[in-house]
């Protein structure tokens, strides 16, 4: 059994979505392992490879900045290595200078300490913020967009099963509401796409979360969409079975998205 002194630690959606992306078990494992080692232990993966290694990089800044916070609010190593604050001294301007072979005199520690404690903490709290902003959605003048009726809409409406939005497209979608989009017009771009024959020929395949996140499929998919005589009747099946769906759920109404 591993020791270790530290209780918990914040669990970020993107590890989770990371942890998704991983196509197997050993994979899966592998990621979760080195985070939690890391996160507990404060042991660095240094055998992790492939898919794993990628997951683990892309999640290392938010990684190592939670051990950092917590070391410096504690004091201690998770490592079991003796503490010293950045191995340095603070000096005016922001840069710092080795004392001692890069350790502080019991003085300067203890004069840091107070003062360096106070300003870690506001520094993880800032942090931790930061990173749990990324899965609040931007909110617009219609309200808090919210990305899993977002996922769930497209699914029911054009008859898809999308299982994630990843951190990529939620990205692409703030950005687009930033720019002067509304929920309104995402939603009638999905509702309306149902109606063009080139999209429903091909079974709604290019639709995906990513798909509509896009400004040019919002120009072009928010307007009305006048549906062709010549679709076939398989394709006009597929369309009356959507809309038979669609009349069946509350939150599909777009102005609820």
């Amino acid at each position: 059994m591993k020791l270790t002194k530290r209780k918990g630690f914040n669990f970020f959606r993107s590890y989770y979505d990371v942890y998704n992306e991983l196509t197997t078990d050993k994979e899966k494992a592998q990621f979760i392992g080195a985070l939690l080692d890391r996160q507990f232990l404060g042991i660095e993966p240094t055998d992790l490879k492939g898919m794993p290694r990628f997951a683990y990089i892309s999640q290392t800044n938010s990684i190592d900045s939670q051990v950092k916070g917590y070391e410096d609010k504690l004091n201690v190593r998770l490592d079991g290595r003796p503490y010293i604050k950045d191995e340095s001294t603070p000096m005016k301007g922001g840069k710092t200078t080795p004392t001692n072979g890069g350790k502080l005199t019991p003085c300067q520690q203890g004069k840091e300490e107070v003062q360096e404690e106070v300003q870690e903490e506001g520094k993880v709290e800032v942090e931790t913020k930061v990173e749990d902003e990324e899965d609040k959605p931007y909110p617009d003048k219609s309200g808090v967009f919210n990305f899993d009726k977002y996922l769930i809409f497209i699914n029911e409406t054009l008859g898809k099963n999308h299982k994630i939005v990843n951190k990529k497209v939620r990205s692409a979608i703030n950005a687009r509401l930033k720019e002067g989009y509304t929920n309104k017009d995402i939603s009638k771009a999905i509702v309306n796409i149902k109606k063009s024959e080139y999209h429903i020929n091909s079974g709604f395949s290019y639709c995906t979360p990513e798909f509509f996140s896009r400004s040019e499929t919002i120009d072009k998919y928010s307007k009305e969409v006048t549906v062709n005589n010549s679709l076939n009747k398989n394709s006009r099946t597929q369309h009356m079975h959507v809309e038979k769906k669609l009349t069946k759920k509350d939150w599909a109404d777009p102005d609820n998205l």
